[in-house]
C-alpha cells in the first residue's frame, strides 16, 4: 500500500524512531502492551489495535495487553485485559506503552521489568521513559500515530479488527472529528482504516451505546448542574449520589459532554468524587481556549480542550471554578 504524501510528510521526523520500533519487535518474541489507567477509547483502541496488528502479522510471537478493564467498553467494544502471573516478566520481553504522558499513570507497574521499553504518546511530554521514544503532540490521538507507524512498514496486512480498534480511539480522542486537534493528517489516517473495513456503524454503535438506566443520570446532571458567570458548566457527583444512580466514579465523566453545543457555555467540566483515593475527579472540556494550564495548577494535565484535574475536596472547588471562570473574565 503506497503511504500519501501527507502521511509521509507526518513520519518523515521520526524515521529514525520507526525503524527503532519495528527492529525491537522482530527482536523479542515476548511483547506486552501498556497505556494508561482509568482507560478511554484512544487508550484502549491504540493499545488493542497495536496488539492484534502484531498478532496477526508476528503469529508466532506472543502478545498480551495489560491493564484494567473499563467499566463499559469492556467487553462491548473491547476484549478483556490479559491476565498474567509474575513468572511470566521473569523473562526478557518488549514493553510498548501508549498514550501515556507519565510512568505514573502506567495501568500495571510490570513495565518496569521489561528489557526494552518503548513510549509511543500525543500528550505534551511529561515524562522521559522508555529506550525510543515517539511523541507527537500535533495528533490528535495516540491512535493515529500507532496508525501512521504501522502503515509504513511496508510488506505488513492491516486487519479489520486491528483498523476496527484504531479507529475507535482517533474518533474518540478527535470528539469524532470536532475537537481542534482534528488535522488533514487525522483525516488521511481515518481514510486507510476505512479501506481496510471499518463498519462505521457499527464501530459508533458500540462506541456509544447506552441503556435505559442510563437516562437516570442523564436526567439528574441536566437537573443538578451549575454554570459560572463567565460560563464555566459543572455537575457534581458526590458517592451517595453515584450509588443512588449506580455508576462508578469512572463513569461520573461520561455525560460531560452534554454541554458542548450550548450558547454561553465556554467550558464544561464534571466533577465526581473518587472515595477510593480520598478526592474529587474533574472532566474539563472547552470549545477553544486551551484549559491544559490551568489542570495542570490542580494535579492534572491533558489537552488543550480536553483535560483532567484533581481536587481534594468540594471546599476548594469554587476556586477551581473560580480559576476556569477567569479565563474569560
Amino acid at each position: 500500500m503506497k503511504l500519501n504524501q501527507t502521511l509521509v510528510d507526518f513520519l518523515k521526523p521520526n524515521k529514525k524512531e520507526l525503524s527503532r520500533i519495528l527492529s525491537a519487535i522482530k527482536r523479542y518474541d515476548r511483547i506486552a502492551v501498556f497505556r494508561h489507567a482509568m482507560p478511554d477509547f484512544d487508550a484502549l483502541g491504540s493499545q488493542m489495535g497495536l496488539a492484534t496488528w502484531l498478532k496477526d502479522n508476528f503469529p508466532n510471537k506472543e502478545v498480551h495487553v495489560l491493564g484494567d478493564n473499563h467499566v463499559t467498553f469492556t467487553p462491548r467494544l473491547y476484549p478483556e485485559m490479559d491476565r498474567l502471573d509474575e513468572e511470566w516478566f521473569k523473562k526478557p520481553f518488549l514493553a510498548i506503552i501508549l498514550d501515556t504522558a507519565n510512568t505514573s499513570r502506567i495501568s500495571d507497574p510490570r513495565w518496569k521489568k521489561a528489557k526494552f521499553k518503548i513510549k509511543i504518546d500525543h500528550h505534551p511530554e511529561v515524562e522521559k521513559y522508555g529506550k525510543v521514544q515517539l511523541v507527537r503532540t500535533d495528533a490528535c490521538a495516540a491512535a493515529e500515530i500507532v496508525t501512521n507507524i504501522l502503515l509504513s512498514y511496508k510488506g505488513y496486512t492491516l486487519s479489520k479488527e486491528a483498523a476496527s480498534y484504531l479507529y475507535s480511539g482517533i474518533a474518540g480522542d478527535s470528539g469524532r472529528f470536532q475537537y481542534s486537534s482534528t488535522s488533514k493528517s487525522t483525516f488521511v489516517t481515518a481514510s486507510y482504516l476505512l479501506e481496510a473495513g471499518v463498519d462505521l456503524s457499527n464501530v459508533y454503535n458500540r462506541m456509544y451505546q447506552k441503556k435505559i438506566e442510563d437516562l437516570q443520570v442523564t436526567a439528574y446532571i441536566l437537573n443538578h448542574f451549575s454554570v459560572s458567570e463567565h460560563g464555566v458548566a459543572y455537575y457534581v457527583l458526590d458517592a451517595a449520589i453515584q450509588k443512588e444512580l449506580n455508576i462508578t466514579t469512572e463513569r461520573g465523566k461520561e455525560n460531560v459532554n452534554l454541554f458542548s453545543n450550548i450558547e454561553g457555555i465556554n467550558v464544561w467540566c464534571s466533577v465526581t468524587e473518587d472515595s477510593k483515593d480520598n478526592c474529587w475527579r474533574v472532566s474539563i472540556r472547552s470549545k477553544g481556549t486551551p484549559i491544559n494550564g490551568i489542570a495542570a495548577k490542580w494535579e492534572g494535565g491533558g489537552h488543550a480542550q480536553a483535560s483532567g484535574a484533581k481536587i481534594n475536596n468540594l471546599e476548594q472547588l469554587p476556586a477551581f471554578i473560580k480559576d476556569l471562570d477567569d479565563l474569560f473574565a
